[in-house]
């Protein structure tokens, strides 16, 4: 009996020297220059700053009270974030489930009998034993079982995260997309109401023999123009708002808002260490823990080529010993333990193994796939940041020289017949464009935030 538990000390002792064990540990994973550091980006962005913008509350980020308010109601009511919330629940269900495995289990087994033989009294027996069974974790297996739980819980979580991320940077798109619109659509009536001016100036003009038909219908071909497009406007307008109202959970509807002009962020945007978004980023968070599972679960597959320790007993109360009946009851109590090792079933747990083997260099591929996807949209928000930013500086420029030179046609059309209309009309259409533009360009700025705090895990 001493030779046989030492086996069994000495077992373990070589078991625990290989990975069945040892918890999982990050592999190494190279971060530098994961993502881009643009030189000429301006000084309110920091790549190597320590501190992180994916850090800041998503309330410190965006400001505007209209759209915190719309953020506050996604998050309460989007139908994405309840279902991840119900995942997370069903995972610590599963690890309150692997943490049990290692207490006894416990079971009320009654039975009672009635007979008689040839026509005798009938005899009453009965058995009220309390079954127990406890499988003694001496190679890991719950072990593993548990952690491999415990990482589905953190992966969970990581997901719900992602969800919560992805509704935040949704809700701010699809709100700034209405400020633009609005704004567009602003400077377009502005516009059309201009032009409509200028048509009865040309039909004055024509009056007064300064210009001919042609100038006067190429003023109104304008005008309608850019009446025409206030509908298209107003078209936008109202899907936004709709796609808006489902993802807020609501029917559709008009969202309140502010403006374009008010919107203010924070003044420096840090996108920290490369290494940060391993901590930050809930999709890389969601890879590292396919990849900690995958670890237990091959340490899992190695556990079975080793015995199965199982004590199970009973204790109760019971009339019966063997062929008496003895009254009152007397306690009755057993006890077994078993050590099953596997034999026939070494090619199918070889198999596991190999399967459970593959499957942890596939997390590992995902993983270090998801560490570069991550750093391309880092490296994707730095340069549409930056883009915006010099276009929205020539634009201003491009702006003033488009509202002299139009100032500039017109004058020479009031002063010289020889000028035609159809300067004047270049030169209105090209400020309108421009104007329309440096819009955008604005739009392209704010939505290049939401993708630099999403791309770097914000959204607590």
């Amino acid at each position: 009996m001493k030779k046989n538990i030492l086996y069994i000390v000495l077992l373990a002792v070589v078991v625990s020297s290989c990975h069945i064990y040892k918890p999982y540990k990050r592999p190494d994973v190279n971060t530098t220059g994961v993502y881009r550091d643009p030189v000429s980006v301006t000084d309110t962005l920091a790549v190597s700053d320590t501190t992180n913008m994916g850090n800041l509350p998503w309330e410190q980020v965006f400001t505007d009270p209209q759209l915190q308010q719309l953020i506050r109601q996604g998050l309460e009511n989007n139908s994405d974030l309840k279902t991840a919330a119900l995942q997370v629940s069903e995972a610590e269900a599963r690890l309150m489930t692997s943490r049990l495995s290692f207490l006894p289990s416990l079971s009320l087994s009654p039975q009672g009998t009635v007979s008689s033989f040839d026509k005798s009294a009938a005899q009453w027996t009965y058995q009220l034993p309390v079954v127990a069974s406890w499988e003694i974790d001496l190679f890991g297996r719950l072990l593993n079982s548990k952690r491999a739980a415990k990482t589905a819980l953190m992966q969970s979580e990581a997901y719900k995260q992602a969800v919560r991320t992805q509704v935040i940077a949704t809700v701010a798109n699809y709100y700034y997309t209405l400020l633009m619109l609005d704004r567009q659509l602003q400077i377009s009536e502005q516009t059309a109401e201009s032009w409509k001016q200028n048509v009865q100036m040309m039909k004055d003009l024509k009056i007064a023999g300064s210009v001919n038909e042609a100038a006067v219908v190429q003023s109104e071909a304008n005008y309608y123009s850019i009446v025409a497009s206030l509908a298209d406007l107003r078209q936008q307008i109202s899907s936004t708002e709709n796609a808006l109202s489902v993802l807020l959970g609501q029917a559709p509807q008009m969202i309140v808002r502010s403006t374009i002009e008010e919107q203010q962020f924070p003044a420096e945007m840090n996108t920290g260490i490369p290494v940060q978004m391993l901590s930050n980023r809930p999709d890389v968070r969601s890879a590292e823990m396919a990849l900690a599972g995958a670890y237990y679960n091959t340490n899992i597959a190695r556990s079975a080529f080793y015995p199965n320790l199982v004590i199970s007993g009973s204790a109760g109360w019971t009339n019966s010993a063997g062929s008496v009946i003895v009254n009152p009851g007397k306690i009755l109590a057993s006890a077994v333990a078993s050590l099953t090792q596997p034999i026939f079933g070494r090619g199918a747990n070889i198999a596991q193994l190999k399967i459970a083997k593959a499957q942890q260099e596939e997390a590992l591929i995902a993983f270090q796939q998801s560490i570069l996807n991550a750093g391309s949209e880092v490296s994707n928000a730095l340069v549409q940041y930056q883009t915006a930013e010099e276009k929205l500086a020539q634009r201003k420029e491009q702006i003033k020289s488009l509202e002299k030179s139009v100032k500039y046609t017109q004058d020479l059309l009031f002063l010289d017949s020889s000028h035609t209309y159809l300067e004047v009309l270049t030169a209105q259409q090209s400020l309108l464009s421009a104007q329309l533009s440096e819009v955008s360009d604005n739009f392209q700025r704010m939505q290049s935030v939401i993708n630099l705090y999403h791309a770097l895990g914000g959204g607590r």
